[in-house]
């Protein structure tokens, strides 16, 4: 019922969404002075954000389609397009392939692991946009859960871990990953152990309705996620909405691009198969499991203090209020085995989740 109320509200909204575009169509009619007034302006302003702020569950493409690069004739502006590597039906497996000038030295493979968190891996668009330059870049596009056909069975955090397994590399970094959720704990954590298992299964899992390829799989929606991401700051959103009132008003088309391109972005969202979604209730928020030694993957406990070879890295945002400092720190504690020249911590000042993986402080000290 949940999903259903849902796309019946969606339907609604897309019927008024339309009445405004004819509204901004009529309002881009009007001739000099009389489009030119302030009330004018701000109608036009208040239509176009509203038919902008439309939840949409199709992903967005990342978009990057050239990269400048160091060569040993200087830095050269060189092509880049979309490799698929591997695809399950819950996830491709991307590599940005660049045409890389011939005799240019390869370059160091690095896998992100895109969060399973209700948006699509294309959230990770600057930081692939970063790591590019440098870096043979691929990463995890894991599938809106509701397009994936009961015939392909769950996904839980078991075969979430058989992916990572499957595409793994040679070394680690977390960023902004829950490991021991006991340290800095956040309202997120308060959240997610609010009630027990059944009561998040019973209250926000829903089936898919048709007429969706993944009718009838239970799934946490992506909306629901999205809602709780705006209700922990909803004075913060609110005010990035009225501002981009004021720079379309205004013609401050820098602002409002970059505000628009944020929520173009932050308003893709995508289903979580109820499974990955229930387990990490379970088992990461409420259980702490890695933390405690108790972590098991396919019925056999996972031990991280054997792991001796790979590097460690770990990166944390000083006022990340989703993944407290400390909490993804705390794989150091557990790979008690890595030397001490493969592994590093950093936390950087001044950022909060977000900032870790994308803007400035991402692309210029992180």
């Amino acid at each position: 019922m949940l999903y259903a109320a849902y796309e019946t509200q969606r339907v609604t909204l897309d019927g008024a969404r339309a009445a405004s575009r004819v509204a901004l169509q009529s309002l881009d009619l009007l001739p000099p002075p009389l489009g030119d007034l302030d009330p004018v302006r701000r109608l036009r302003a208040a239509h176009q954000v509203f038919v902008d702020s439309a939840i949409t569950h199709e992903r967005l493409p990342f978009a990057i389609d050239k990269i400048s690069v160091e060569t040993p004739a200087g830095a050269q502006v060189v092509a880049v397009h979309e490799e698929v590597v591997a695809r399950t039906p819950f996830c491709t497996l991307l590599r940005f392939a660049k045409d890389l000038p011939e005799g240019a030295p390869p370059q160091p493979r690095v896998l992100l692991v895109a969060p399973l968190s209700g948006h699509f891996a294309t959230l990770l668009t600057d930081t692939v946009r970063t790591m590019l330059p440098d870096h043979d870049v691929h990463i995890t596009d894991w599938h809106n859960a509701r397009d994936v056909g009961l015939e392909h069975g769950p996904f839980g955090l078991d075969e979430l871990v058989d992916h990572v397994v499957d595409f793994l590399p040679a070394s680690m970094t977390l960023v902004a990953g829950p490991v021991d959720v006991e340290l800095s704990p956040t309202s997120v954590n308060t959240l997610a152990r609010s009630g027990p298992p059944d009561w998040f299964r019973d209250t926000v899992v829903t089936p898919v309705p048709p007429p969706y390829d993944g009718a009838g799989r239970l799934v946490y929606p992506g909306f629901m996620q999205l809602a709780g991401f705006v209700a922990m700051n909803p004075k913060r959103h609110v005010d990035a909405h009225l501002g981009l009132i004021e720079a379309l008003v205004a013609g401050d088309e820098v602002q409002a691009r970059s505000t628009r391109e944020f929520y173009d972005e932050y308003l893709a969202v995508a289903d979580l198969p109820a499974e990955v979604y229930l387990d990490t209730i379970a088992h990461i928020f409420q259980g702490n499991r890695l933390a405690r030694g108790e972590y098991t993957w396919r019925g056999r406990r996972v031990h991280p203090e054997r792991i001796t070879r790979t590097g460690l890295l770990t990166i944390e945002g000083e006022r990340d209020d989703i993944c407290g400092p400390g909490q993804t720190m705390a794989a150091h504690d557990l790979c008690t085995r890595i030397p001490a020249y493969r592994r590093r911590h950093h936390l950087q000042a001044g950022v909060g989740h977000f900032g870790v993986f994308s803007g400035r402080r991402w692309a210029g000290q992180v």
